[in-house]
């Protein structure tokens, strides 16, 4: 796992990259008024769901009110996938930080709601929409 932090204009950037298996995932993740932000790309799965989880941890701690996970380039999330992202959600809740997903393709909406995921978790169309109701 290959981790950097880069500065953007007056926002810090942690970026982190993680390529595993065929189509691997890779993360990316910027800072927006204490909250941040990981938009996440490609498949998780149970081949790279350890990873995910390492880095989503990083995150929550690096954090200072909220984390938004934007998965609309997300193709794929397994059950194991989904697991990190519930531990991620009673990390946070037990820390009083605030959690929100955004951008769930029709695929991946379909699971949240068919798991229950919506109803524990804020689920929100846009990056934005995320933003603003977690910074509000």
């Amino acid at each position: 796992m290959d981790v950097d932090t880069q500065w953007k204009g007056s926002r810090r950037t942690l970026f982190q990259a993680t390529r595993i298996g065929s189509e691997g995932m890779n993360t990316n993740w910027e800072s927006h008024d204490g909250a941040i932000v990981a938009t996440v790309d490609g498949r998780v799965d149970g081949a790279n769901a350890h990873e995910f989880q390492e880095a989503l941890e990083a995150v929550i701690k690096a954090s200072e009110s909220a984390v938004i996970l934007d998965f609309e380039q997300l193709s794929y999330i397994s059950s194991a996938g989904l697991r990190v992202v519930l531990l991620a959600a009673k990390e946070l809740r037990k820390q009083d930080k605030q959690f929100a997903v955004c951008s769930l393709a029709g695929s991946i909406l379909e699971v949240f709601k068919i798991s229950g995921f919506d109803q524990i978790i804020p689920v929100h169309s846009t990056q934005a929409e995320a933003i603003a109701a977690v910074t509000a």
